[in-house]
Formats: C-alpha cells, structure tokens, sequence
C-alpha cells in the first residue's frame, strides 16, 4: 500500500493481518499528572514520560515493521488545516468543556499547534481575579489516557463506531476520533456516533469504550459490559445491527466486575491469539462466578434469542470459533495469575493470526504461549535485525515496566483500521 494511498475501514477480526493501525506515542500529556490528580485522570500511578517514551518506541517500531501506521497527532493535524473543520471542531470542543474564552485565541493556532495542545492541554491563563486565584492548572486539560487508542473508536466492517466514553476527562478523544474519521482525506469509512443528545436522552447511562468491543467474526461481536461500557451501550450497539436486517447475527456479552482496576476492559482478561487460541484470565472467563455470559441472536431486525451460556469459549464454539484457553499467569497458582493480569497479563494483539505482541514482564504468561506453540521472539531482537517475523505463531515481547503501570497492554495502544480477511 502506497503512503498516500486511500485506505478503506475494514475490519472484520481481532487476528487478520493488519494492514492499517492508528497509534499516538504518548507526549508531555503523561507528565501533567501529580498524586492528587493521577485518579480523576483514571491512573493509579503517575509514569516517567522518558522510560515509558522507551517502551512506546520500542511497541511501534514492531508496528512500523509489520503494517502502516498512522499518529493521532499526525491525522489531527491534517483535518485542522481545514477552516471549516477546525472551527466546528474547537467550538464543539471549547463548549463542552466550558472554556468558550480561549476559542479565539485556539483559532489563531496553525493546524500542527493546535494538535499539539488540544491533546497535551491548554494552560489556564490567569488575566483576571477567578482565574488568579482557581485550583485548575488548564483551561483544556491533557488527554492523559491517549496513548491507549483502542478506547475511543471501534472499527467493525467498514463502519467506526466512535466511544461514549465513561468518564468526561475522556470525552474530547471520542470528539477528535469522530472528526478524524469524519474528515480526514486519506480515510474512508462510515461513523456511528452516539454522542448526540438524542442517544443520550434515549440510552440514559450509556457508554462504550473499545476495550471492551472485540470483533469475533463479520456476524459475531464479543462485548465486556462492566464500569466503562454499560448494558444502554450495548443496547444502542444492538439497535444499530437491528437495524440493519442482515441475516444472522450474534452478540456475545460478558459481565465484568467493578473491582479490581484492572478489570476496566474485557481485554484485560480476555483476548484472541490466533484462529484456535485465545487469552484468558482463568478465574473470571473459566471459573465459576456470578458474571453472567449473555449470548444475543439478531436475525433480520429482531431479536430471536437472549440465553445465558457457561463462558465466552464455549459460547464461541457453538458457533463455529473453537479457541483453546491458554492461561495469563500460568497455572502455578493465583496469586500468579492475579499479579499478572493487573499488570495487563491477558492483553494481547495480534498483529497476524497466531502473531501476537504482548509485555515481557508476565513471564508466566509468556511462558504458557511458549508451551502452545508460540515462539519467543524478543522486540529488541527483531527491531535490531536479528531476527525476523517467523512463519509460524510467535509472541513478540516488548518492555512494559513503565508503560503496565498506565494500566493497558499492547492491545490498549492500538486501534486497527484495516486487516485482512481470513
């Protein structure tokens, strides 16, 4: 594919060979975060932007080498050199995040500035007696969870359908996404956005966030429901392929719990690995709980079933999608199991079916995928040519000291826009 070459949404599985990926390499956004505001920012901990920076490069330089790849920043900036865009773009912004006193002042920006600070945040700038004095550092604040671009967008087909993000410091990634996706020359495609005041008023509580949305097959939708993506998302994701009257459809829904954190996102214990393989945190997807597996038939607008099924694997079976679990942690104990979740254990992305990427931290984890036939190849490695992509299934580690500690995984950093069909 050539670099200024149109690219068309298309997505229609978690493992295809990946043709198209969005990323954003997070910048001096992640160090405007202190103790006290790491929590409404959704960390736990605050990152050194040098050693995560380290990381990152290390995450994107195996993407560069097996897709095209394209920066937030980057497509942003393209469709703010645009006039009209920009000055829908700001306004929408500047109004719902109550800061309509710096719009005059963003318009004057050029298109790569404005890129800049609309993700990194604009500083409050204190002229008068209520700004001199107000506890807030910006007029916009960072989009501190940026850099974990599966959240605010979700391809499937070759439609987008932009997040309704669960808490409001996340709301301006959905706004740039839409626009990005809206106008951005070198992208085609169709968006679904249910941020309007419409679907707000018809779904109350609703949201949906990427990492709870995984594309099973063309007819098959795997959903987390849980703190950031709620059963009104789900229902409006449901109204939507109702609304279509293809033939047969299924969604699988899988409860999460509230707590711990690192539950936010059904990838966080469950991801596909290849066409006969999947991640699983054992004791939430395999054991028995109280979290419900819903499993939702869609047959030419109407729904023809709502069932209960034992786990996500054997629900996926009976249609055709025979995953072996293999265990994050290992199977040594829970404690194992659970240290390695929290530190995005389960979190894989597979870049080709059965290539996946993934932290080298949770040796167990890695250590499991070895045992099933995946082979070990180090990111180092394969950046500095000693090595190559192999033919067969590989897991491909990268360094996640810092970059775990944001509370994602490689799948978290990544949001396909492309791949091929299986």
């Amino acid at each position: 594919m050539q670099p200024n070459q149109k690219i068309k949404i298309e997505v229609c599985s978690e493992i295809g060979q990946l043709e198209g990926v969005i990323v954003h390499t997070p910048g001096l956004e992640v160090e405007e975060m202190t103790p006290e505001n790491a929590e409404r920012a959704l960390y736990s901990d605050i990152l050194n932007l040098s050693v995560a920076g380290e990381e990152y490069a290390i995450f994107k330089g195996v993407l560069n080498k097996v897709s095209r790849t394209f920066e937030v920043r980057d497509l942003l900036s393209d469709v703010l050199n645009d006039h009209q865009v920009k000055t829908s773009l700001l306004k929408n912004i500047c109004i719902n995040e109550g800061a309509m006193e710096i719009l005059p002042k963003l318009m004057e920006q050029s298109a790569g500035e404005l890129a800049r600070q609309l993700i990194q945040g604009v500083y409050l700038e204190r002229n008068n007696l209520t700004r001199y004095l107000s506890l807030e550092r910006f007029s916009l604040r960072p989009l501190h969870n940026f850099l974990f671009t599966r959240d605010a967008s979700m391809s499937f087909g070759n439609e987008v359908l932009i997040g309704k993000m669960a808490s409001k410091v996340r709301d301006r990634e959905a706004v740039i996404m839409d626009a990005i996706f809206n106008y951005h020359p070198l992208l085609e495609t169709t968006t679904i956005n249910p941020n309007t005041p419409e679907i707000i008023s018809k779904y109350p509580g609703i949201s949906i966030e990427g990492g709870d949305f995984q594309v099973g097959r063309e007819d098959v939708l795997v959903i987390g429901t849980g703190i950031r993506t709620s059963t009104q998302g789900i229902d409006f994701i449901l109204e939507n392929i109702k609304a279509k009257k293809a033939g047969l459809r299924h969604i699988l829904i899988q409860e999460l719990p509230d707590t711990p954190e690192s539950f936010i996102h059904l990838d966080m214990v469950f991801t596909f690995l290849d066409i006969d393989a999947c991640m699983v945190y054992e004791p939430l997807i395999m054991g028995t709980n109280r979290f419900h597996t819903i499993h939702i038939q869609v047959e030419n607008g109407e729904v023809i079933s709502i069932e209960e099924e034992k786990n996500l694997p054997k629900a996926l079976k009976k249609l055709g999608i025979d995953l072996k679990p293999i265990r994050c942690g290992g199977g040594i104990d829970s404690w194992t199991q659970e240290r390695e979740q929290w530190h995005s254990g389960a979190n894989f992305f597979a870049f080709a079916p059965g290539k996946v990427i993934g932290y080298e931290r949770n040796v167990h984890t890695i250590e499991q995928l070895n045992l099933n036939g995946f082979q070990i190849i180090q990111a180092k490695d394969l950046l500095n040519g000693l090595c190559d992509v192999p033919e067969g299934k590989c897991v491909v580690t990268i360094p996640g000291s810092e970059l775990a500690r944001g509370g994602g995984g490689a799948r978290c950093m990544s949001m396909p826009i492309r791949r091929k069909t299986i």
